[in-house]
């Protein structure tokens, strides 16, 4: 898992870095085109409104990201894009994780019932360890201890099902974290473009619609993109909680029926 969340963040790194030079390569198109408007000024008035027209409407989302981009402040706006990147790192190591650890306690019940009428407490031991998931290393250890009574059995049980908790409830408080510094960045663009506008203010000795908009829409866009990024980390972290939740129960109930399947065990020997 280290190591998938080491990829994940590399990932999100060089997308990063392609994302800016890709934003080159569109400034650099962008810088020649005045000089291949010059060389077609026999266009007719009508073709060149039909060509800014066709321009406009084939605009890319990503030339409208980038443009946007560069007008919050690119300086401020990449620490944003970077609680991003780091958040969906944590947010997707922990699905996939949570995923993994999902599993059918009912056949998991079922086969360890089997195996330990057929073959006793060693050939239920082998099921649980062939098994992933939280629930079979809750299983293996319960197993593991039968020897001692089923009072053992049953406080490592609950011992162990706490740690196997903790490791599911393992980076979501880093995912917490980006949901929680997100807006804060957004509104601390917000202060600063608010203290641009008055700046410009106070440098031109007057009030202009021109000088206040500029301050205000850098002060609207990182308030928007933070509030953006704390949503989308959000709909993650609330679905890693329900999972978490889920397994849980999970492990409660199926260690409450291996209990069972123990004493009915115990009382047949």
């Amino acid at each position: 898992m280290k190591r998938l969340f080491a990829l994940i963040a590399v990932f999100g790194m060089l997308l990063f870095m392609a994302s800016n030079v890709a934003f080159a390569q569109e400034d650099e198109a962008a810088a020649t085109e005045p000089a291949v408007q010059e060389e077609q000024v026999d266009l007719t008035a009508d073709a060149e409104e039909q060509a800014a027209a066709a321009a406009e409407e084939g605009k890319s989302l990503h030339s409208q990201l980038k443009q946007k981009f560069i007008e919050g402040g690119a300086d401020f706006m990449t620490f944003v894009l970077i609680t991003l990147i780091l958040g969906l790192a944590f947010a997707i190591e922990r699905v996939l994780y949570l995923n993994l650890a999902t599993s059918n306690t009912k056949k998991l019940l079922a086969n360890v019932e089997e195996a330990l009428e057929s073959g006793g407490v060693e050939a239920a031991k082998d099921v649980c360890r062939n098994t992933r998931g939280p629930v079979a290393s809750i299983f293996y250890q319960g197993l593991d201890r039968f020897d001692h009574g089923i009072d053992v059995v049953e406080k490592t049980v609950i011992s162990y099902g706490s740690v196997q908790a903790g490791l599911l409830e393992k980076g979501l408080s880093w995912i917490a974290l980006f949901i929680a510094l997100a807006p804060m960045l957004g509104f601390m663009g917000t202060v600063i473009g608010m203290i641009s506008a008055f700046d410009a203010i106070e440098i031109a000795g007057d009030i202009s619609p021109s000088l206040v908009a500029g301050g205000i829409k850098v002060a609207l866009i990182t308030t928007v993109t933070g509030l953006i990024v704390a949503i989308i980390l959000q709909i993650f972290y609330n679905y890693c909680v329900a999972k978490i939740d889920s397994i849980i129960n999970n492990m409660e109930d199926a260690s409450i029926s291996l209990l069972d399947l123990l004493v009915k065990h115990n009382l047949k020997k």
